[in-house]
């Protein structure tokens, strides 16, 4: 496929997945290139294994090219995109029988440039997330990681903006519990301040 001109990502991303919904392998292997690190980005929050992480893309983009006739357009291509990676990668942890590689990135810390940056929030913060279920993980990840509006992640996790908003309140409420435990500080009941 040959570049498409002055197009928006938005405008290209169509364009591409048109290109793949007539059988265009070219056009499915440049989507895929362009959203391969976002998507691994994504998912290594949720499994250390690179194994696994390139299964659960490998199979995002086996539904997309199975997939790209039905797009109808009602969402961004991305959002879509992200959508498959994401239920793809629920059945993927859903179907491990050993779930100890979602809740143990201690053992298995991200990949990093120069492992010396890794700072006392972002370990404390990570055990916090590694202790939430996976859909309330996963929410927030999509929120404050991708940047992805409410309405973005139901149309991503295929549920309602309300249960959205459910997951982000109960995951914040378990992390404010969580993490002064974690960091060894006592919660302070509102009753005692002041």
């Amino acid at each position: 496929m040959t570049t498409l001109g002055k197009n928006s990502p938005k405008e290209h991303d169509s364009a591409l997945l048109r290109a793949v919904a007539a059988g265009d392998r070219r056009a499915l292997a440049e989507l895929y290139l362009g959203y391969h690190r976002r998507l691994a980005r994504f998912l290594s929050r949720f499994t250390p294994r690179y194994e696994n992480i390139e299964e659960i893309i490998n199979d995002t983009f086996m539904v997309v090219w199975q997939n790209a006739n039905d797009f109808r357009n009602a969402s961004l291509v991305s959002t879509w995109i992200i959508g498959i990676a994401y239920r793809t990668a629920l059945k993927s942890f859903r179907s491990q029988k050993n779930h100890a590689d979602m809740g143990s990135l201690d053992d298995h810390p991200e990949q990093t440039v120069d492992p010396t940056n890794e700072t006392e929030v972002q370990d404390w913060l990570q055990h916090g997330l590694s202790s939430l279920p996976i859909e309330q993980r996963l929410t927030l990840e999509l929120a404050y990681h991708m940047g992805h509006s409410l309405e973005e992640i139901a149309a991503i996790t295929d549920c309602p903006v309300g249960t959205v908003k459910a997951r982000m309140f109960h995951a914040r409420e378990k992390l404010r519990r969580s993490l002064p435990a974690l960091s060894g500080a006592a919660i302070e009941s509102p009753a005692r301040i002041g």
